[in-house]
């Protein structure tokens, strides 16, 4: 069979912008374009959408991190080319996964594998009130997806490894009979200052917090000024606040809080909590997973003229034999397609031989994240038969630094999700667990001793041998649900790259969004500083919060 026949032609040759790869941050940005009336082709070599922010069936999400954990071949010499009036620059790709440990405890889960939308994001929530949902909304995707509300949060509490819930709300506080008279005052207190100081409205007598606290770290207003007891304060850091890192040490914490991103942070939690009348909680979650985001952003932009081929590889970008500007790319049979713009995903490297943009003369690269290329996230999950906690399906749990261990140092987040949410097939679940990481072999020893912490099957990377310095403190006998299945691995953080041709960035350690979404935005305002980020459409304007996620299911 020819080519032809494997890769039919792509008409017409030219557009305003290509995209290679179909993430999320790629998706948005397809999407954005074609709103704004740019032409737009979409490219991705895989079978399916969403790349590295897919939700694939067991089988396939097991070859997706063996295929990307080794080195891979571009179908093209890696040697430049030349191609009539263009050179063809290589495009080869970089490893973004490794260390890759999977354990099969039954293997009849094996015949179950279809049955399973397991997240490569994950563990990953959508807060209800934070700009991704405000985003949907917008761009009106949530008429492409469903969602379900997450029934409960969790945080481990004192060595014993008990979880208890965490209070989200005023009536959460009331009714928290693990919080003392004591306890419940002080929290309402600061939650009271904290809606003062954002004037809501509803005090006669605003309080604002003095601009040297908000600058201060949050760990030393919570005590300080606010008197917080230690469990408090790991409550509000560590499953409200989101702290990756220890923060009880300033003079030697990697990424200190501050009290106004952290008081940021829990006004998104609470005015998260029952904005939409199905979901009584603060998050929600995307039936049949996160992979479901990006394809809707497909959708949007296919609405609006976008030109989207799978299983479609680009083996080298075309330059002016010139200057050495971008021109186009080449595809697998051949073609050859031109742009102004071009996006690549995170698993590509810009080729070398490639000139930078006159109006952008330093390709230093653009970025938003806030690691220095060190740091990394070591993602794990597991599938169980029964739930962590009795009549709760859908669940989040915290482990603050050194809940585990003395040497853990970040927070270790833990996502558990149940066929309600199309996650895996009926009486079973699967849990997600991450946390960030600049040393693997420590990171992954507390990924494990986390794991080991709420299941009762032993885990490859735990032995006696190697876990001595960081033993678990967790020795209550407790019944923990059986494994069925594990695996334990590392992803890369990328920064993204900002030119005539721009990279886009891998999904970061964060449970929601918005610092992903914040980049994305910028690269679409960089690449096009006259055109508005989705415009508000008269119909977008008549969607009532009340009715906009009327497919939501609590």
């Amino acid at each position: 069979m020819d080519d032809s026949a494997l890769y039919p032609p792509i008409e017409p040759t030219n557009f305003d912008l290509i995209v290679i790869g179909t993430g999320l941050p790629e998706s948005i940005i397809a999407a954005a374009a074609s709103v704004a009336s740019k032409t737009v082709l979409q490219l991705d070599p895989n079978p399916y959408y969403s790349s590295h922010f897919a939700s694939l069936p067991l089988h396939d999400f097991t070859d997706f991190l063996k295929i990307h954990s080794q080195p891979q071949s571009s179908p093209l010499e890696t040697q430049t080319s030349s191609s009539g009036e263009f050179y063809v620059l290589p495009l080869t790709t970089r490893t973004l996964y490794s260390s890759v440990e999977t354990s099969v405890f039954s293997p009849e889960i094996l015949e179950k594998s279809h049955k399973f939308n397991l997240d490569l994001v994950g563990p990953r929530v959508l807060f209800c009130a934070d700009a991704m949902i405000d985003l949907i909304l917008k761009t009106e995707i949530n008429h492409y997806m469903e969602f379900k509300s997450v029934d409960a949060s969790f945080i481990c509490e004192g060595k014993e490894g008990n979880l208890r819930n965490v209070p989200d709300s005023r009536s959460a506080i009331f009714k928290d009979k693990s919080l003392s008279f004591t306890e419940k005052n002080q929290l309402m207190r600061f939650f009271k200052l904290v809606q003062e100081h954002f004037g809501d409205g509803s005090h006669e007598e605003k309080q604002k917090i003095p601009e040297e606290d908000l600058e201060s770290p949050f760990v030393e207003f919570l005590s300080r000024k606010i008197g917080l007891s230690p469990k408090l304060k790991s409550i509000i850091l560590y499953a409200i606040s989101m702290a990756d890192y220890e923060q009880d040490d300033v003079e030697v914490c990697k990424e200190v809080l501050k009290t106004k991103d952290g008081i940021d942070r829990l006004i998104l939690y609470h005015s998260s909590v029952g904005r939409f009348p199905n979901a009584p909680g603060a998050m929600i979650y995307p039936l049949y997973g996160h992979g479901e985001l990006p394809q809707a952003f497909c959708r949007r932009a296919a609405v609006k003229g976008a030109i989207h081929v799978l299983r479609m590889p680009v083996v080298g970008l075309l330059a002016d034999k010139e200057v050495g500007n971008y021109k186009g790319v080449k595809l697998v049979s051949g073609q050859e397609l031109f742009s102004d713009k071009l996006i690549l995903a995170p698993s590509y490297i810009l080729p070398s031989g490639l000139a930078p943009s006159p109006s952008h003369p330093q390709r230093d690269g653009y970025h938003d994240f806030h690691q220095d290329g060190k740091e990394r996230v070591v993602r794990g999950i597991c599938i169980t038969k029964s739930s962590l906690k009795p009549d709760v399906p859908n669940c989040l749990v915290f482990y603050p630094p050194k809940s585990l261990c003395a040497k853990q140092l970040t927070s270790v987040r833990v996502f558990q999700l149940s066929s309600h949410v199309a996650a895996c097939p009926s009486g079973m679940f699967v849990v997600y667990l991450s946390t960030v990481c600049e040393d693997v072999g420590q990171g992954k020893k507390i990924v494990n001793e986390a794991i080991n912490a709420l299941f009762s099957s032993p885990v490859s990377g735990t032995t006696k041998e190697n876990s001595t310095d960081c033993q678990s403190e967790n020795t209550a006998v407790k019944l923990k649900p059986s494994l069925l299945w594990s695996t334990v691995y590392i992803q890369e953080l990328t920064l993204g790259a900002f030119d005539c041709v721009s990279s886009t960035f891998m999904p970061d350690g964060n449970l929601q969004y918005n610092h992903l979404l914040d980049a994305t935005t910028k690269v679409f305002q960089k690449m096009y500083p006259n055109e508005e980020f989705f415009p508000k459409t008269a119909s977008s304007n008549e969607v009532a919060e009340d009715g906009a996620f009327e497919q939501l299911d609590s």
